[in-house]
């Protein structure tokens, strides 16, 4: 074959996919993050990013922050704005799908591609260090004598910590109906109004929160795993004999209208990422759980997901 036809026979398999992965070059990708700086989206999303770099899958990763309505906003522009496009990516997780079900976008998930659940990780909710309040118990007490004077700040509405305060109530026999939640569009707002003491209590993943709970700013009163997390002196609600158990997970969602040949080869994309030092780097830094669960069985994953949260939110008022 001559030189410049199998040249051109390359060129061809690469543009349609057909090259294994080792034998494509890096390519510049883009990442969506549907939530403002600071939070766990974000951070995720970069990590991802520099893992996908670090690997020698992409020679360059953008990022577009678009915050708002427990990523709905986010999701909406990635779905009318990369159809087809085999190098865009998208972080996305529980809250999302509570968001979703509470907001009732008109873009639909199902609208993009699933790719793969990345990560897994339990909440953890906090007192400011100055809060007249010194436990889980003490916020009960007082959410049962006035359930509005407890104003519980997290992530958007329909988020996992939203989830968790509605189930908390239920537990203690308050109306999930009565919680004061305060909805913050990103993890960075919502770590300022903690310090701050502008809200009571808050929720987030431990990740978002582990800084300020080591330096003493942040006084940590409850997780909501079923047991304590490995290396963190934190009770779990269940043993505050509160019945009330939520995990959140974070995934990477590819552009609607690709193939199946350009959807796995994102997949393996990620799957080398997430074999690099960097990410191993970002795990640990982060407490970050491992949750690799890729293709169509993320797929059928996230689906029971959503039903499984719309149950839980129904039973707990929210919807």
């Amino acid at each position: 074959m001559r030189r410049d036809t199998f040249l051109k026979s390359m060129m061809a398999l690469a543009a349609a996919g057909a090259l294994p992965l080792s034998a494509q070059a890096a390519t510049a990708m883009k990442m969506m993050l549907p939530a403002n700086p600071g939070g766990g989206w974000d951070t995720t999303g970069r990590a991802v990013g520099k893992a996908l770099i670090d690997a020698g899958v992409a020679s360059t990763v953008t990022y577009d922050n678009k915050g708002g309505a427990a990523g709905a906003i986010g999701l909406a522009q990635f779905v009318n704005g990369s159809k087809g496009d085999p190098n865009a990516l998208m972080v996305m997780g529980a809250v999302m799908l509570g968001g979703i079900i509470t907001g009732k976008p008109p873009v639909n998930l199902s609208q993009a591609t699933p790719l793969a659940r990345l990560t897994s990780e339990y909440n953890v909710f906090v007192l400011p260090a100055n809060s007249p309040y010194k436990s889980m118990a003490e916020v009960v007490a007082q959410l049962k004598k006035d359930p509005g004077s407890i104003k519980w700040g997290g992530g958007s509405r329909g988020s996992t910590e939203h989830i968790a305060a509605a189930m908390i109530a239920r537990a203690v026999g308050v109306d999930p109906a009565k919680i004061n939640y305060v909805a913050f569009r990103g993890g960075g707002e919502a770590i300022s109004a903690i310090l701050g003491g502008n809200v009571t209590i808050g929720g987030s993943g431990y990740s978002e929160f582990a800084e300020y709970i080591t330096t003493g700013k942040m006084k940590p009163v409850g997780v909501t795993s079923d047991e304590r997390l490995k290396g963190i002196d934190v009770p779990t609600l269940k043993e505050q004999g509160i019945d009330v158990s939520i995990g959140n997970w974070r995934g990477i969602y590819g552009a609607p209208g690709i193939s199946k040949a350009q959807r796995d080869e994102l997949i393996a994309k990620l799957d080398k990422a997430l074999k690099s030092k960097s990410w191993a780097e970002s795990m640990e830094k982060n407490g970050w759980t491992p949750a690799w669960l890729a293709g169509d069985a993320f797929a059928t994953f996230v689906d029971k997901e959503f039903a499984s949260l719309r149950d839980t939110m129904t039973r707990s008022g929210m919807v």
